[in-house]
């Protein structure tokens, strides 16, 4: 990005080659001082200048750029946080090796944003979906390397959020709040009242004011606990809500964010009920949807408002971390773009969009368990996943390099591929 500066010259000349005063050339005549150390000097009263004179010019403003990485489901299994403890040496818990592959592109990034799928609270039992049960509460060591990692949006809205109950909830509401406060962090999607709910989150970012919004499709069938407390979950259901609070976002902020949880689990067909939905968001003042809650990766794509402007949707970013064993539960997605508002219109759009594709990989017993991005994973580590050999077994055991592209090609269009990030 260049920018382009007027200046203001004078009229003065100077001519470094006439060393000595008085000196004439043609019909200019330099006067003045030369010699510092001469008793007198020569001047000519009657000499006039050309007044100088100044052009006021107009720098351009300079575009203001925002670098945004997302990431899916952080979602803590068994597994998971076991391989935590391992790499904690048996001392508490150390989830921040698993994500040390992908921890740079955070770091690169201006802003950061990603989905908690599962509850912390301190209270209750650690659960990582272990016994057949669904039910997850992890360590707040998660915490700490998702802070670790660079991630500045937190968001909530799923279908785990009452795993542990209200008390739960509330517990982990009010930790994610006060590591908020602590390390400058937005955190939203589940709330502790109605009024805490319509406090839409508005985070500046490079001189950008940017809104975030979440949205969640179900509680796992709890939904009812939330009649009886002051807790609030906005449901995708709810679209005289989510219409109000994206048009108040729009009128607070230069770009709203939204984070939809919605779709069915294990599948890659975006529905049409979530295409219609994203187009009403979109119309209503979203630019951009971050999709989530299917465990798999799926496409994306622009939608065109009325007026003819644009936003961007992900449909499903997938998982970030898991410990599931079909093989399109372990190939996520981290959406990756530019927010540029121009200087010279205060024009937003949105710019480099795609996403950049992500392995989980594991080995046997779910070992030595990292999240690669695709530029730094190879055909020998897939060659080495454990997922063929996994207990409890999935439905789509088949794995290796072929497998990852093939997933990679057939869920993100080809121009949206970041596959050297």
């Amino acid at each position: 990005m260049k920018l382009r500066k007027g200046r203001a010259f004078g009229a003065l000349a100077v001519l470094a080659a006439v060393a000595v005063c008085g000196f004439s050339c043609g019909d200019l005549k330099i006067v003045g001082k030369t010699d510092p150390n001469a008793e007198s000097s020569t001047q000519d009263s009657s000499a006039t200048f050309p007044e100088e004179t100044t052009e006021e010019q107009t720098e351009p403003s300079a575009d203001k750029v925002v670098h945004v990485t997302a990431a899916g489901d952080n979602l803590i299994h068994y597994s998971v946080f076991k391989n935590a403890e391992e790499y904690a040496g048996g001392n508490g818990y150390d989830f921040t090796p698993m994500y040390s592959e992908v921890k740079y592109l955070f770091q690169e990034a201006d802003l950061a944003i990603i989905n908690q799928e599962t509850i912390i609270s301190q209270s209750n039992p650690i659960r990582g979906a272990d016994g057949g049960q669904l039910i997850f509460n992890s360590p707040p060591q998660v915490a700490d390397a998702v802070i670790d990692m660079g991630f500045d949006v937190i968001t909530m809205a799923n279908n785990h959020l009452l795993d542990m109950g209200t008390s739960g909830l509330e517990e982990s509401i009010n930790f994610w709040n006060q590591k908020a406060k602590e390390n400058n962090l937005t955190v939203l999607g589940a709330y502790l009242n109605e009024e805490d709910a319509n406090n839409i989150r508005v985070r500046e970012v490079n001189g950008v004011k940017i809104a975030f919004l979440a949205y969640a499709h179900h509680i796992n069938g709890f939904e009812g606990l939330l009649n009886d407390v002051p807790l609030r979950v906005v449901m995708n259901e709810e679209e005289d809500v989510i219409e109000r609070q994206i048009k108040q976002a729009k009128e607070l902020a230069d770009v709203v964010i939204v984070a939809a949880h919605w779709g069915e689990d294990d599948t890659t067909v975006v529905t049409e009920d979530r295409i219609e939905l994203a187009n009403k968001m979109v119309n209503w003042g979203a630019d951009v949807i971050l999709g989530a809650h299917t465990h798999t990766p799926e496409t994306m794509e622009w939608i065109t408002r009325e007026d003819g402007t644009k936003g961007f949707v992900y449909y499903c970013m997938g998982n970030f971390i898991c410990a599931q064993t079909d093989n399109f539960n372990v190939i996520g997605e981290l959406p990756d773009f530019d927010i540029v508002i121009d200087g010279a219109t205060n024009e937003l759009s949105l710019e480099n969009v795609g996403c950049i594709p992500t392995i989980i990989h594991y080995e046997d017993n779910f070992s030595n368990m990292k999240v690669y991005p695709y530029s730094k994973y190879s055909p020998e580590l897939a060659a080495r996943h454990g997922l063929p050999y996994a207990v409890p077994q999935g439905t789509y055991t088949e794995f290796g390099w072929d497998v990852v592209n093939r997933i990679i090609e057939e869920q993100i269009p080809a121009e949206f591929r970041k596959l050297d990030k």
